[in-house]
């Protein structure tokens, strides 16, 4: 399971990883689009953060149940207890850290942000990795700074954490 800030690279990497694993890859937040049939931006317009971190919170409990799976969660997912403690007991979290120059970086353009369409989004990003960076160290088995690595690299660097996890869990 993956977690991180928006543009953090939960859905690339996470896709990558899927097929590395030879496992079904699945983006929590494109389920609840398909749910609601209207983009997160639209939901929360429409009805809020507070009912969507509600779906949210419903959505996360069922697909970390399900079979074995790489899942990208949606960036404030970590906000509710609930959400933090079923990812952390029932799968491998990864954090995929970004900070927040490099997340603007990436995203300045992108409109389909809900959180991030507002007049200073720089300064929204940084507000959002100091409130959630604690949470998502809580959650996460491993730390993995996105920086300037590949993709690929990246994917790497999850399989061989993913590996020692493996090998540290049956001593």
């Amino acid at each position: 399971m993956l977690v991180g800030l928006p543009g953090s690279g939960k859905t690339t990497v996470g896709r990558q990883l899927a097929r590395r694993l030879q496992l079904p890859f699945v983006d929590s937040d494109h389920e609840i689009v398909v749910r609601f049939g209207c983009s997160i931006r639209e939901f929360f317009e429409r009805e809020g953060e507070a009912r969507f971190r509600d779906i949210e919170e419903e959505v996360l409990d069922s697909l970390s149940q399900a079979p074995p799976k790489v899942l990208s969660t949606g960036g404030g997912a970590v906000l509710r207890e609930a959400n933090r403690r079923h990812l952390r007991e029932r799968g491998r979290v990864v954090y995929l850290k970004s900070n927040p120059e490099e997340l603007f970086r990436r995203l300045r353009h992108d409109s389909n942000r809900p959180l991030l369409q507002v007049a200073d989004p720089l300064q929204k990003l940084k507000n959002l990795f100091a409130e959630r960076d604690p949470l998502y160290r809580e959650v996460a088995h491993f730390v993995l700074e996105t920086g300037r690595p590949s993709v690929s690299t990246l994917v790497n660097m999850i399989m061989m954490q993913l590996e020692l996890g493996v090998e540290l869990g049956k001593s």
